[in-house]
């Protein structure tokens, strides 16, 4: 009877224990299920969209698959000119320079150089992909709300096509301008408006020179690893003899409708959903202007004959872009009638790119 009464006693001690374990296992279950629903709330999901609505109440989503179009180029190479006239495109908004998008690329870049800093990165569980999550949903908030909402959003920071291959990445239906100009011409533009740029001594036309032909190198050999589907040179001196031409060709490679707006973004400036201007970027006094030759030969005559002499070797970048590194003055073609009429028409202003 004992010995009965016992193994009652530890068959129902058993069973409660199972029951209590039973128990606390579906509460530990519920509650992983709760916390995990939390975190999917909370985590930002890879399709989110950013949704916008101009003054006229018409809503629109932006998300990283949307076709962003960035130009960029050495600085003073026509960067501001073209994303002037793709502003006065009615459905196309660029907007000022953001100057906080290539500084943030810069830094992601030297994160990924740095064996020791990314393998902190990465025991820490910042990971690229968690980067590039992070990298995507700043860049793409800091582009759509820094200005009025519109189908087609562009940036134009020079400096940010270095990164071209991968903003290419993290956004893979966007495509890529890249303003080319002659490196002299650049460089005298630089020097004589005194446009300061990091590493480039303002005092030197040789040092300048090298730097522009660094600096074109990167952006140059990533729009051809990216592909002519995706990244179009667009050469500055082209742009503005031939504009028609060459805007009809940009419109094409963007895949938007043409607009005749686009060759008079001057008539657009300041307007509601037209060319909104910085006051603090110095190009701001030349795109006021219809476009026009003015600047094209205004470097002639003022770089150093050594430097001339050693062209080539200075700048050879040059000749692999088409440039005659000798010809003073170069040979850069024939005006449009259209162009030729808008230089007349500027010729009583001051200034020049």
């Amino acid at each position: 009877m004992r010995v009965t009464t016992r193994r009652v006693l530890l068959l129902v001690g058993s069973v409660a224990a199972l029951m209590v374990t039973l128990h606390l296992g579906q509460q530990v279950l519920e509650c992983q299920q709760v916390l995990s629903e939390r975190r999917h709330r909370l985590m930002r999901p890879e399709n989110e969209e950013l949704v916008m609505v101009d003054a006229n109440h018409v809503e629109y989503r932006y998300s990283k698959d949307m076709p962003l179009i960035f130009i960029g180029g050495v600085p003073r190479s026509g960067t501001t000119l073209m994303r002037a006239m793709l502003d006065a495109h009615p459905e196309v908004r660029c907007g000022e320079e953001t100057r906080i998008i290539p500084r943030v690329l810069a830094m992601r870049q030297a994160w990924s150089k740095s064996g020791r800093e990314k393998m902190r990165l990465d025991e820490a569980g910042v990971t690229d992909q968690v980067l590039d999550a992070a990298m995507q949903a700043f860049i793409l908030e800091v582009i759509a709300k820094h200005g009025e909402p519109a189908r087609y959003l562009c940036n134009k920071d020079p400096f940010t096509l270095k990164s071209s291959v991968y903003l290419s990445r993290l956004f893979p239906n966007s495509k890529f301008l890249l303003m080319v100009r002659d490196g002299r011409a650049s460089v005298h533009s630089m020097i004589t408006r005194k446009v300061t740029i990091a590493g480039f001594d303002l005092n030197s036309y040789r040092d300048c020179l090298t730097k522009w032909n660094k600096a074109i190198e990167v952006m140059y050999s990533q729009c051809l690893e990216i592909g002519r589907a995706r990244c179009l040179p667009v050469y500055y001196e082209q742009l503005v003899l031939h504009p028609e031409q060459s805007m009809h060709n940009i419109m094409r490679f963007l895949d938007i409708s043409w607009s005749d707006t686009v060759l008079h973004h001057e008539e657009l400036i300041g307007k509601p959903g037209g060319v909104s201007l910085s006051k603090i970027e110095r190009s701001t006094d030349q795109v006021i202007k219809p476009v026009n030759m003015e600047a094209l030969s205004k470097w002639i005559g003022h770089i150093p004959e050594d430097v001339l002499q050693d062209m080539a070797h200075i700048a050879p970048m040059l000749a692999r872009l088409g440039y005659d590194p000798y010809a003073n003055p170069p040979n850069y073609g024939h005006p449009d009638p259209l162009v030729v009429n808008n230089t007349h028409r500027v010729s009583g202003f001051k200034g020049g790119l």
